[in-house]
């Protein structure tokens, strides 16, 4: 039992060290909250490329307007690190994260899924939270899913609350949309968008504001052209893929932020 205690020190202290010197080394010592605008947008240019390619494999040509709306959702998550904001501080909903993280990438790598947005699609829907009681428009559980859509995938209202079985319905609904957008080179963002709004009701609007200029990035195109599209995408669906990647960005940098943990796709 000492030997296992010593080891149990031993590796807390190697992991702590790593922290330390990793934040160090990150930055230079330098959080996001402490750089400068430039410094800021070169970060959020730099790492929201990275989170796209480790979540599809493929280069994302992001504009400069779509990064800008990232930035805005990084800004608002970081205000919440270390505010005494009781179950809305981030190092809270992080730590929430990390302690369902192997669940959450087991469940989409099992059904071909990038982990990545197994992790941080729950942050989005609800921080890592298993809603016990519908919200406002019925949907329950950590992924947020309406009974009806939960039927589709053969799970139960109760079902719903089950942390692994919800993670395989929302990886297998994810799946769905990659193969709905298969031929866009974002078919990942669009499948992310998808989740949030409907596979078809998202076609549509691609089919409304995409042309030959603004192809390459088509969730950049939807983003631009909110004001031409619905009262709903206006109000929520726009938000959607940008927080994500805010989320993202945080949860895979947490040194860079002040979170002494390891990136969520680590555990």
């Amino acid at each position: 039992m000492k030997i296992q205690r010593i080891l149990v020190l031993s590796l807390t202290v190697i992991i702590s060290l790593t922290i330390l010197t990793s934040t160090a080394h990150a930055q230079g010592g330098k959080l996001y909250q402490q750089m400068s605008q430039d410094e800021k947008r070169a970060f959020v240019a730099e790492q929201v490329r990275r989170i796209a390619r480790e979540m599809s494999g493929t280069e994302y040509e992001f504009t400069a307007d779509f990064e800008a709306v990232v930035q805005k959702f990084i800004d608002k998550y970081a205000k919440r690190i270390g505010n005494n904001a009781g179950e809305r501080d981030m190092r809270l909903v992080f730590e929430r994260g990390r302690a369902v993280a192997p669940s959450l990438i087991s469940a989409f790598k099992a059904r071909n899924v990038s982990p990545i947005i197994g992790l941080y699609l729950p942050l989005i829907e609800s921080e890592y939270v298993n809603l016990q009681s519908p919200n406002s428009m019925g949907a329950i559980g950590m992924f947020q899913f309406l009974p009806k859509t939960g039927q589709r995938y053969g799970l139960t209202t109760q079902e719903l609350l089950d942390v692994e079985k919800s993670a395989d319905a929302a990886a297998r609904y994810i799946a769905d949309g990659l193969k709905q957008f298969k031929d866009d080179p974002m078919k990942e963002a669009l499948a992310l968008l998808a989740y949030n709004r409907g596979g078809q009701k998202t076609a549509s609007a691609l089919q409304l504001v995409l042309d030959d200029q603004n192809r390459r990035c088509s969730i950049c195109a939807l983003t631009a052209a909110s004001s031409r599209l619905d009262e709903t995408f206006q109000k929520e669906n726009v938000h959607y893929v940008t927080s994500f990647f805010a989320a993202a960005i945080i949860g895979e940098n947490p040194l860079a932020f002040g979170l002494q943990q390891q990136p969520l796709s680590s555990y």
